[in-house]
């Protein structure tokens, strides 16, 4: 995941772009590079950590500067040392490039004869050499930067600064998540619109293929192929203060904060509609229609993708229509037949996950009415999307989701609720019981929170452990992996989930001496199938956590027990998974007490990515 912010205007521009930088660190970010006018030219500065780490690296006091751009990453490398950090040095510009670029063959070979081929560039170095090539041949810098971009495929956002235009920086995206914002003589852009908001609420939500030229007093946009101006008169968004979270406020480390603050997020989430189904289907444009309904499409990534299979037993059993749910990356390649009749449902909690986008994109194309399920207003899902349920999470900093998991299940029994409500599948008297349980579900969650210890106790044991085995059944399943997710996040430990019938059919294998084995089994699902398998990992050697309600029933085969309250099935993942986050949280800040909270290292979809050179922090200068 790499993430880029930029600054033109009346205050110091590294002040700003450290801030920003800072701001996006909740992506955990492990490096960064910055580069600025000074006046006589282009100065820049890399190093390996945060924003903090740029700041003592830049000359105190900060130059006076007026413009800058900047770039972070979250290289994976074995050796933290600012080498790591990719430039190719010529004269002229810089260039900084978020997400994911393909440099087709055409353009490598043309590049051959300019004796780039001796050098190891990365695509952003070739996409650099090319845009000089072009202004050596006297095309303007919009006509260079046209002429490149045009051969390039993939998913990214580009920004330049050049020595010849001091005052100005430009922008182009394709795919990925770029937004300009408009101060007080003053403009701003970045791959997040949070990073810019504490500056000003007037956003610019710039298309693919269209060039943008920032300058202090204002934005001039044109597009790429007919190089046409875009007036900017209906294209400024004001964004209220509503979508602006809660900052970090003092908790030693930020995702045991946000652990902690889900029963907020649960709250805050079903507070808005749970009185109110029948207004929460007008919100959604779904009351007219809703007889139509035939089937739902879910699709998110990670742990949007585990809430997703939670939501499908939910909806499938308030409104007894099918549902199916697709890996988001999975549903872009396999083109699924979207029937009339299908809603499709986007579940991210950026709204900025490459992969669901494209997904729900392709979904309208095909006729579908589309539901995108976010935290975060004005993010590219919401905007495409043709209905928008909120979650009320806020900002989640800790790289690993936890109260955005919990408020995406929320969000999705609400819209089951409501489906059921109007449909006629769900009773009067089985609403106004959900609405009573929800409303006291952040209590309960609150309860499982203050068993926090007996999860640390356990942690402690199981520290030493090489891999963990995480096993459910029916609803229960997703909130294994989710657990199994949580553990291979923050620990670096290998981790699976199952589904508890899949356990003789090759992960039994994995079974051995103390390797601990999580079932995720209350008093609903806990038939004698599932005691059989307990006591079939018992005697293969396995060390057996179990997480119940009903912790009676399994007080004489289980090594270790996590009690949650009883309550409805259809709420049970809420309290189920707190536990396993605590318990990955715990074996992670046991096994490695000085990491930071997170240091995730994410691909363009989210998922793990293997070190390789043009993965590092990309400024180039040519």
């Amino acid at each position: 995941m790499r993430g880029i912010a930029g600054y033109v205007g009346r205050r110091n521009a590294l002040s700003v772009l450290i801030d920003e930088l800072k701001r996006l660190e909740y992506r955990s970010y492990a490096s960064t590079v910055i580069a600025y006018q000074n006046g006589k030219g282009i100065e820049s500065c890399k190093t390996w950590g945060g924003a903090a780490k740029l700041r003592v690296a830049l000359p105190s006091p900060l130059p006076d500067v007026r413009v800058g751009i900047g770039y972070a990453d979250c290289t994976v490398a074995d050796t933290p040392a600012p080498h790591n950090v990719d430039m190719h040095r010529e004269t002229g510009m810089r260039v900084v490039c978020a997400g994911t670029v393909d440099v087709p063959e055409k353009m490598r070979t043309q590049l051959v004869p300019m004796g780039t081929a001796c050098r190891p560039l990365t695509e952003v170095g070739l996409i650099s050499a090319s845009i000089a090539e072009s202004l050596r041949r006297g095309l303007a810098v919009r006509d260079a930067i046209g002429e490149t971009v045009a051969m390039l495929q993939g998913r990214y956002a580009l920004a330049f600064l050049f020595e010849n235009s001091p005052e100005t920086i430009y922008l182009i995206k394709n795919g990925s998540p770029l937004v300009a914002a408009l101060g007080d003589n003053e403009v701003f852009f970045g791959s997040d619109m949070l990073s810019i908001f504490p500056y000003t609420r007037k956003f610019i939500f710039p298309e693919d293929g269209q060039i943008c030229g920032l300058r202090r007093n204002g934005i001039e946009m044109m597009h790429l192929h007919t190089s046409r101006v875009i007036s900017l008169k209906d294209r400024v968004a004001e964004v209220g203060e509503n979508i602006l979270p809660a900052q970090k406020a003092g908790d030693a480390d930020v995702l045991l904060k946000e652990i902690h603050e889900q029963p907020k997020a649960v709250m805050d989430t079903v507070g808005e509609w749970v009185d109110d189904p029948e207004g929460l289907m007008d919100a959604l444009g779904l009351r007219r229609d809703i007889r139509n309904v035939r089937r739902l499409h879910i699709v998110g990534c990670g742990s949007s993708y585990h809430a997703g299979l939670v939501g499908r037993y939910i909806i499938e059993k308030f409104v007894h229509i099918p549902v199916s749910v697709d890996i988001s990356s999975e549903c872009v390649y396999m083109k699924p037949n979207i029937t009339k009749g299908t809603y499709f449902v986007a579940l991210s909690q950026s709204g900025e996950t490459h992969d669901t986008v494209e997904a729900q994109r392709d979904a309208r194309k095909k006729g579908a009415f589309v539901l995108a399920l976010c935290n975060v207003a004005g993010s590219s899902s919401t905007r495409e999307a043709d209905s928008v349920l909120y979650t009320r999470a806020g900002r989640e900093r800790g790289g690993a989701s936890t109260k955005a998991f919990a408020a995406q299940l929320a969000a999705l029994c609400l819209l089951g609720m409501a489906l059921g409500k109007r449909k006629g599948t769900l009773q009067d008297l089985e609403v106004e019981t959900l609405k009573s349980l929800l409303f006291n579900l952040p209590g309960l969650i609150a309860r499982v929170l203050g068993n926090e210890k007996k999860v640390r106790d356990i942690a402690r044991m199981l520290v030493p452990s090489k891999g963990f085995v995480y096993l459910g059944r029916g609803i229960n399943y997703p909130v294994a992996k989710e657990g199994a997710l949580k553990m291979m996040e923050l620990s670096s430990i290998h981790a699976e989930g199952y589904p508890i019938g899949e356990l003789k059919f090759g992960p039994q294998a994995l079974i051995r001496d103390g390797v601990p084995v999580i079932f995720v089994s209350p008093i609903e699902s806990l038939d004698d199938e599932i005691l059989h398998e307990i006591t079939r990992v018992k005697a293969m050697g396995g060390r057996v956590v179990i997480v119940t309600d009903s912790p009676a029933s399994v007080s004489k085969i289980a090594d270790e027990i996590l009690v949650v309250p009883s309550i409805h099935p259809a709420l049970l993942p809420f309290l189920t998974v707190i536990p396993l986050q605590l318990l990955g949280y715990h074996v992670a800040d046991l096994k490695r007490p000085t990491r930071q909270a997170t240091r995730l290292g994410k691909g363009r979809n989210g998922g793990p990515r293997s070190p390789r050179i043009s993965s590092c922090p990309q400024l180039w200068e040519i």
